[in-house]
């Protein structure tokens, strides 16, 4: 049971990674562009806070036997922080006040909760309260993407569904999930839990839409094609006019 419980973090670690990393195509299209597009900063902020407590959670004075949870979360918190500073810079004058104060309150929200615990709790109601703030926290990470699942059912298009995103997301959620259950770890099973399943609907939704262009895009080829037919129109309109004229 601790092989398998190992050979899941390591597992774990590894497919955190790939998720942590796959908006990297995103961030590179919108550093391209110069522009955030519809691409919705929420997940990253709310990604950053999880790190942070998930981090927090598994430090040896908090829990013990969950060291994998720590590094790879710390890794994780790294990289968010880049990609919400990205966006800042990148999004338009509304988003990014938006988007910067749910950065304002994460950033509270786990320096409260870490001064807390350390200073006021100690063994089992520090884990306990770690752990509670923790799995709340990692619900909520996985359930911002909703409104992107919402958007691409109103599209029909995943365009702003990136398909290797929500891959890594049922990836790491089973594989964590797993984690926790070996380890008997309610703390991680149950947040991890609800992320597979979210990953699972998200793959349900990339294969059911992956074909299609989204109502925008069928917009505009309409609007391509009724314009090419009116130049058709002219182009035919002139060549009797000219051949009048002769």
């Amino acid at each position: 049971m601790n092989i398998a419980h190992t050979i899941f973090g390591v597992f774990g670690n590894a497919t955190a990674l790939f998720l942590f990393l796959a908006p990297s195509i995103t961030f590179k299209r919108i550093i391209k562009n110069k522009s955030t597009e519809q691409f919705s900063g929420i997940p990253y902020p709310m990604t950053l806070l999880n790190c942070l407590l998930s981090a927090w959670y598994g430090l040896p004075f908090v829990s013990k036997d969950n060291t994998l949870v720590s590094t790879i979360n710390g890794t994780g918190a790294l990289i968010e922080t880049v990609y919400v500073l990205i966006f800042l810079f990148y999004a338009p004058k509304k988003e990014k006040a938006k988007i910067f104060g749910v950065f304002t309150v994460v950033l509270a929200v786990f320096a409260t909760v870490a001064l807390v615990s350390l200073f006021a709790l100690h063994g089992n109601a520090r884990k306990l309260f770690c752990g509670i703030a923790a799995t709340v926290f990692s619900i909520i990470m996985y359930a911002s993407p909703l409104s992107i699942m919402r958007l691409v059912i109103k599209t029909k298009s995943v365009e702003y569904m990136p398909f290797f995103l929500s891959l890594f997301v049922f990836l790491c959620g089973t594989s964590w999930f797993i984690y926790g259950l070996i380890g008997r770890d309610p703390f991680v099973a149950i947040p991890n839990g609800f992320g597979c399943a979210l990953g699972t609907l998200q793959l349900i939704l990339y294969v059911i839409y992956c074909g299609n262009k989204g109502e925008k895009s069928a917009e505009k080829d309409d609007k391509s094609l009724e314009m090419k037919g009116e130049e058709k129109k002219q182009n035919v309109v002139n060549g009797k006019q000219q051949e009048q004229q002769v």
